[in-house]
């Protein structure tokens, strides 16, 4: 498992890294602007498919059946999966893009109620030409879970590397002449991008995904889809907690939602760095743990929360004290003014706070997956979402754009105590 999630390492670090790079781009080119708020909310709204499903409910639902197929049919009763799953894939992700392409300016209007008509407009226009990357980025997802079943982890974590490279060459080509519209190319582009990468790497490696009309009676298939059902519903849950910050903080004054970006982009990279690499490593070891192996997955679950912590809690003390200094070596330059500085360093020392909460959260979630527990899981999540409507509430009006990012950190930290509750309740030890 170390291994694994140092080879993950390795590859998230250059996309964390070149993920980092396009943000400070983009606060040069933008700064904290009213520009930027529309886009970040057009942004939001379709990369929501990206987490729910390249790190959420495919791979919880895909990943542990290809995996066990694999182990038990070999590669070409694997490969058929894949290929059907492809095939639904495709139907269901293009409906939800023809759908959302619709329903734009109710999604809008639900994210940031607080805009005026003119910022709502331009965030629906972005909306539109936006929601082709869930295709991209749900093929991506899908890739990836075959890719790390196979225990090739390297190229998968790279990926992303390729599209913020992308992305960084065409905003700085495009953006002096065509504005926020030329991040919309850059997003569009670079999802084309991750997936080429690991649908070429998946064929060269003897699974070309190529859609097959499936079969209705493939018990694999079944099992796939009827886990997929209830992950996405828990973890659609767990996407709305953005959603309520970015909803909260369009009442706020203009540039809150720029400077939360900033800062969530920041604290992305050591939890996407440690905790994601660890928690995408482990998911196919603890897949192949037999349910009745309670003290081997015990032993998995332990390592992954002992190892993510370990980085994750001096890097929190190290985030919360020099969040100043971290965002203006990174960001303070160009359209980026102290106002944004100020305001992003106050936002990313609130959401560091968290750090530990949502290595423990996410880590979890990913042992609920393997052991088929998707209740439990959707009970974690409504916790999450339940807390950060609450602490946002109550903390907006005296910490400002500071709350929100506490109100986030806070729920994740109870809703990380609450998963390893029940974890450990399954398993009849504690963890």
């Amino acid at each position: 498992m170390i291994r694994h999630a140092l080879t993950m390492m390795v590859g998230t670090l250059a996309s964390r890294v070149l993920g980092l790079a396009r943000e400070i781009f983009t606060a040069a080119l933008f700064g904290a602007s009213g520009l930027l708020d529309a886009f970040n909310v057009a942004f939001t709204l379709a990369n929501l498919a990206r987490q729910l499903l390249a790190e959420g409910a495919l791979s919880a639902s895909f990943v542990p059946v290809f995996s066990r197929v694999l182990a038990a049919k070999g590669k070409e009763a694997a490969a058929r999966l894949a290929r059907q799953t492809l095939f639904v894939l495709l139907l269901a992700t293009s409906a939800v893009v023809a759908a959302g392409m619709v329903l734009s300016p109710w999604l809008v209007a639900i994210m940031a109620p607080g805009f005026d008509m003119a910022k709502a407009g331009l965030a629906v226009a972005m909306t539109r030409f936006m929601f082709p990357f869930l295709l991209f980025v749900s093929l991506a997802a899908l890739a990836m879970g075959v890719l790390n079943s196979m225990g090739s982890f390297f190229i998968p974590a790279l990926a992303p590397a390729l599209s913020n490279v992308v992305y960084i060459i065409i905003i700085v080509l495009f953006s002096s002449k065509y504005g926020a519209w030329g991040l919309v190319a850059a997003v569009l582009a670079g999802g084309a991008a991750q997936f080429l990468l690991q649908w070429l790497w998946s064929a060269h490696l003897g699974v070309p995904l190529v859609p097959d009309q499936p079969d209705r009676g493939d018990p694999d298939l079944r099992v796939m889809l009827r886990l997929f059902l209830p992950y996405a519903a828990g973890l659609s849950l767990n996407q709305v907690n953005p959603v309520i910050s970015r909803m909260f903080a369009s009442f706020l004054q203009e540039g809150a939602i720029s400077v939360l970006n900033y800062a969530n982009r920041v604290i992305q990279l050591p939890l996407g760095l440690f905790v994601i690499a660890v928690s995408q490593a482990v998911l196919p070891q603890l897949a192949r743990c037999p349910l009745d192996m309670k003290e081997e997955f015990r032993d998995l679950m332990r390592d992954a929360l002992r190892f993510a912590l370990f980085v994750v809690l001096p890097v929190t003390a190290v985030m919360v004290l020099l969040s100043s200094e971290i965002v203006h070596l990174l960001f303070f330059r160009g359209a980026f003014n102290r106002w944004a500085w100020e305001g992003t360093a106050y936002s990313l020392a609130m959401y560091s706070l968290g750090l530990p909460g949502m290595a423990c959260s996410t880590v979890v979630m990913r042992g609920l997956y393997a052991r088929s527990m998707p209740r439990a899981a959707l009970y974690v999540t409504l916790s999450s979402v339940i807390g950060t409507a609450l602490f946002s509430f109550l903390l907006m009006k005296p910490l400002s754009y500071g709350g929100l990012a506490l109100g986030t950190s806070l729920a994740f930290t109870a809703s990380g105590l609450y998963g390893i509750h029940l974890l450990s309740r399954s398993l009849g030890t504690t963890l």
